[in-house]
């Protein structure tokens, strides 16, 4: 019989993430600092607004780019970051974030386009800007500039075939974010180069000591040639709900809905009344993120205190990205030698891209408890074996 896979579907691979998990099956007790997903439940008050919904009849197809009352508080919550939404055709509802990153690059990528990836940076942009027939094309960050992407090195890898260009801030998996000077020297080559942005701002909730969340989309001249892509997964514990959102130029989302009618028809009735509830309560959100902050700090003085380990401490996300190199091993083996022999689940930094060789990433989405011990058998294993 014949192989009736066209040739894109033949090139899909799993990622390393995945890949690390399946490994760690065969390892019960191991300590999961793999997974990027909150360890929290979901709300109450969200998971009642839910059941309230499915008992009233909110069981059925919506329209295909989400109800106008959630669109609605997307516009009002997006307003406190100065960016101005005109909820009835510039918003989008999806299947989570990866929705919203999917249909947008399906509706702008042609064949050929060249696309801008922050390196290291998550891995499922590359897998898709490829299945789509673009090219992705990393510009590298760094440890010293806290691997936060510049208008330089952007200005570096711009060609005639460049047409997109993706930010993700705060990062995973460097926890890296930009500021306001940052991101307005980027949109100045942004538009220069009259280019495209999605920005990927899924963990803009996730913010520590301080720090700020600033969209491109809210420069002069941005919002047109921006489309801001988030979710309700990682700010409130949502991810099985798979409801998130996209916003920007009214083409752009257009052509998003009517693509999403032909996918997925629109994002569950149910879940959309709950993400009503959860933009009431932005309270809960900050109460995790300072949960989250006690644990970045329990990680990062673990790491630091571990002989050939080293970690600057990240700002947004919940992510710890150490250097490793001074242990004389590539990512993926430090990884496995984790796994099998201190029982504690990590992704090497080269599955992020050639710029995370030498690094990994641990996620502290875990209980406190977890991470110490933790912490404890990555140093018991480290110095033993150096």
């Amino acid at each position: 019989m014949r192989n009736f896979l066209n040739e894109r579907a033949t090139e899909l691979q799993q990622g390393a993430i995945r890949a690390m998990f399946d490994r760690a099956k065969f390892f019960p007790g191991a300590i999961n600092m793999g997974i990027g997903e909150p360890d929290f439940d979901t709300p109450s008050e969200i998971i009642e607004e839910g059941c309230i919904a499915l008992r009233s009849g909110k069981t059925h197809y919506t329209a295909n780019e989400g109800i106008i009352e959630l669109r609605s508080k997307i516009s009002k919550y997006l307003g406190a970051f100065n960016i101005e939404i005109d909820p009835e055709n510039e918003i989008i509802v999806t299947t989570g974030g990866m929705g919203g990153l999917a249909l947008g690059l399906m509706v702008t990528i042609s064949p050929g386009d060249e696309v801008l990836v922050q390196d290291p940076q998550w891995l499922n942009y590359l897998s898709q800007i490829k299945y789509l027939g673009g090219v992705a094309v990393p510009v590298p960050t760094y440890e010293e500039n806290q691997f936060r992407i510049t208008a330089k090195d952007i200005k570096k890898k711009i060609t005639d075939r460049t047409k997109i260009i993706i930010l993700n801030f705060p990062n995973n998996p460097t926890g890296a974010v930009l500021g306001y000077d940052d991101l307005k020297e980027i949109a100045e080559v942004v538009i220069e180069h009259d280019l495209f942005v999605i920005s990927d701002e899924v963990y803009s909730t996730l913010l520590y000591d301080g720090t700020r969340h600033y969209s491109i989309a809210s420069l002069p001249g941005m919002k047109e040639r921006t489309l801001v892509v988030n979710s309700f997964s990682k700010s409130f514990a949502m991810t099985g709900w798979r409801v998130g959102f996209a916003t920007g130029n009214r083409q752009i989302i257009e052509k998003m809905t009517r693509l999403q009618e032909n996918l997925v028809a629109c994002v569950s009735e149910v879940s959309q009344y709950a993400a009503i509830k959860a933009l009431s309560l932005m309270d809960r959100a900050n109460e995790m993120t300072e949960i989250y902050k006690v644990r970045r700090d329990i990680v990062i003085a673990g790491l630091n205190d571990i002989n050939g380990i080293s970690c600057y401490k990240p700002k947004g996300a919940f992510y710890a990205f150490p250097n490793i190199k001074s242990l004389g091993k590539d990512s993926f083996s430090v990884a496995n030698e984790l796994l099998e022999k201190a029982g504690v689940i990590t992704i090497p930094g080269s599955a992020f891209g050639s710029c995370g060789e030498g690094y990994l990433r641990l996620s502290y989405a875990n209980s406190q408890e977890n991470l110490k011990e933790a912490m404890k058998r990555i140093k018991l294993y480290i110095e033993s074996s150096i």
